[in-house]
């Protein structure tokens, strides 16, 4: 990796206009010529709107702000806030139903929305470079990842089959997958979610791009691959004059990696400002709101998650006054008259907020409303008495891979000897790198997939074994809730359908009214109104959609869900809502849940005990207070390390706690301990002896040879 970016550097150095003075056409510039010496890209005034079949949508009104060189620029805001459809404006990609209707977006001194398409398409990918959100729809399914990668090197760069095909391995070893050469002929469909996310950054630097857009570039990766790529990321930012635009809901990476911050609301900047200045003194409710509703792993564990309640605006209807003010506690009567222009604050950033002013003295502050945070110290509720519901022995899970180039078969040992217990109303948080086998877990206890070895009981009864008809009638007691709604319901047929579904195919209800009925009750259970009963998915919010899965699951009055990274793709404020919804729902109906995430606070908060795995192997299981209290195993402290908090002055002080090395070959995974390539106390002993899980403290097991 070091190699690499050396030689990047390199080639950088041959190329002054990248750090030098620039013509207005972007060439650069010869001596005595006049050159640009304004900020590398300036959004000003920008309008953009679409053409719907409920007609004409607003999506941003009135759009500014600027990115200068070396400078990474965070853009927050929730779903439906606009951060998006800037970034595709940017990159001239709006669909054929959207349209530019006023403003400029200035690169390097030129008008982009000016440029025919053929000047558009020199510039993008070779000096502004994107990088999507979901790659799964953003890769090409029928071909190669390394002919996606390889593309843009010959379009922009002029390179040979050969060369293009050395650099795009080269890339990807940079973004940390294994064995990059033999992976190059794989499809996209062959790599995991976080893998295809990597292949993603890795197009998004092939071409040593002046701009790079990332839109939620680290959604699909865990907190270790994270902080990697964003350190490379602001690295090349600093070190190559890149600058970067990132677009995310984790304000823990906007505070360690933003040099100023954007935040948007509803098609408009409602803040802008030095991260510092938004994350210490916000100027604007919202901000001040989206801030209270992250969980934290720098202070004490509050009983409930704050939460924005209410949704963004209908952007089809015509908007008055302040876009937030139906969802903020401290709205008054001008609020709603009157529309707030972007306007200096005493922080030397902006603010379109009304009240701005009297958040600076003091006079008003953020209220937490019905999903407001506990006070520290406040009463939960009492422990259920110890009974298990699910128990897992010696659980192990191996795929044979045939190989894509005429290979002999290979064996991924995606799950290894894993064994555990979850007890009726627990909830047991499972956390791990991408590619560790926490999902796998999921799919074995749904029988989903079958196991290769082990045994699962589920209230007594064995469910390795269970026969077809045993199984359908099990699987009205355990459900699960994916991570991506969208994927998970069926997009033909309507919420009251999708609910209903399971009420019919097993005999829950009968008859169209009774089954109406339950349908009512379930999407009051998960606050939703019954109004939406005949709307399709596509037509409802992403929070909603994950409220109709979990919705379904309820239909079957289960006693155990497995969550699969439920709340990770959802904004902070939206995931507050849900993860107290299903704290209310464990509490009301003694659910027990398998929590699998990645993102280390949520698990923190919503979790009785938490399991770490690496590599198909369970490292580490306590309980929550003392696994994050005094983490035992180098692999857990380490992950807790890197995942960043929303403190800018302590992430910028604080050195990135980045694990070494290469993450593994599933193929060919490590002898003796898996994770000792990467530990730092690891010695001569760990390579010999796969560590057992064993009871070093009452209830906290840790698989480590140094404990």
């Amino acid at each position: 990796m070091v190699a690499f970016c050396e030689a990047m550097m390199a080639r950088v150095a041959d190329e002054p206009s990248r750090a030098g003075r620039h013509t207005p056409d972007g060439r650069h510039a010869p001596f005595g010529e006049r050159c640009y010496n304004g900020p590398l890209l300036s959004v000003q005034g920008l309008h953009v709107a679409f053409k719907t079949a409920r007609g004409h949508t607003e999506a941003l009104t009135d759009v500014s702000f600027e990115v200068d060189r070396n400078e990474v620029v965070a853009v927050v805001g929730e779903s439906g806030s606009g951060k998006s459809v800037t970034a595709l404006s940017i990159m001239g990609l709006l669909p054929d139903a959207g349209h530019v209707t006023g403003g400029r977006i200035n690169f390097e001194g030129r008008d982009l929305l000016t440029l025919d398409a053929k000047a558009m398409r020199e510039i993008r990918g070779r000096d502004i470079a994107m990088i999507f959100q979901d790659p799964m729809t953003s890769l090409n399914p029928i071909l190669t990842v390394g002919y996606q990668i390889a593309e843009s090197l010959r379009i922009h760069k002029g390179m040979s089959a050969d060369q293009a095909r050395q650099r795009a391995a080269e890339l990807l070893t940079l973004v940390g997958v294994p064995e990059a050469e033999s992976r190059l002929d794989q499809y996209p469909h062959q790599f995991s979610g976080g893998m295809r996310q990597r292949v993603m950054i890795a197009i998004g630097l092939a071409c040593d791009p002046k701009l790079i857009i990332a839109d939620e570039p680290t959604t699909a990766l865990d907190v270790t691959i994270q902080a990697q790529i964003l350190e490379l990321m602001k690295d090349l930012s600093v070190r190559l004059g890149i600058a970067m635009v990132i677009i995310t809901h984790n304000l823990g990476v906007v505070a360690r990696y933003a040099d100023r911050v954007v935040v948007m609301y509803a098609g408009r900047v409602a803040e802008q400002g030095s991260a510092e200045a938004v994350f210490f003194r916000p100027r604007h409710l919202y901000t001040a709101g989206l801030l209270c509703s992250v969980p934290r792993l720098d202070s004490e564990r509050r009983a409930r998650l704050e939460a924005i309640e209410g949704l963004p605006p209908d952007l089809s209807k015509a908007q008055e006054g302040c876009r937030f003010a139906p969802r903020c506690p401290q709205a008054v009567a001008a609020c709603l008259r009157e529309v707030p222009a972007l306007r200096p604050t005493d922080t030397g950033g902006l603010s379109a907020c009304l009240r701005a002013d009297e958040l600076a003295d003091g006079r008003v502050r953020w209220v937490g409303n019905a999903y407001g945070a506990a006070q520290p110290g406040q009463n939960e509720p009492a422990a259920p008495a110890r009974k298990v519901l699910v128990r897992v022995d010696g659980l192990t899970r191996h795929y044979a891979v045939q190989s894509s180039w005429g290979g002999p078969n290979r064996t991924v040992k995606a799950v290894s000897d894993v064994s555990f217990t979850i007890d009726v109303g627990e909830t047991l948080g499972l956390v791990g790198e991408s590619g560790c086998g926490k999902s796998t877990v999921g799919r074995l206890l749904l029988r989903l997939e079958e196991p290769t070895a082990g045994r699962i009981e589920f209230e007594g009864r064995d469910v390795t074994h269970a026969g077809h008809g045993e199984l359908r009638a099990l699987r009205r007691r355990f459900q699960v809730v994916f991570q991506d709604p969208y994927a998970s319901l069926n997009p033909r047929k309507s919420i009251g359908d999708i609910i209903a579904e399971p009420l019919r195919v097993h005999r829950i209800t009968s008859g169209a009214a009774a089954t109406r009925e339950r349908v009512d009750e379930l999407l009051a259970q998960v606050s939703l109104r019954p109004d939406l009963h005949d709307r399709f998915p596509h037509q409802i919010s992403g929070g909603q959609r994950q409220r109709v899965g979990i919705a379904r699951a309820l239909a079957m009055e289960p006693s155990f869900i497995v969550c699969d990274e439920a709340v990770s793709a959802l904004d902070v404020s939206i995931q507050g809502q849900i993860v107290n919804l299903l704290a209310d729902l464990q509490e009301k109906h003694s659910i027990a849940y398998l929590f699998i995430a990645h993102d280390l606070a949520v698990v923190r908060h919503i979790s009785t005990r938490v399991m770490v795995m690496y590599l198909g192997r369970v490292m580490e299981v306590a309980s929550r207070e003392s696994l994050y209290r005094e983490p035992l195993h180098p692999y857990t402290r380490l992950l807790l390390e890197a995942a960043p908090t929303p403190d800018p002055v302590k992430e910028k002080q604080r050195e990135a706690a980045l694990i070494r090395g290469e993450l593994p070959s599933p193929f060919a995974p490590p002898s003796g301990c898996p994770f000792r390539t990467r530990c730092p106390v690891a010695d001569a002993e760990c390579s010999l002896t796969v560590p057992e899980l064993r009871e070093v403290r009452p209830g906290h097991r840790v698989a480590c040879l140094k404990i």
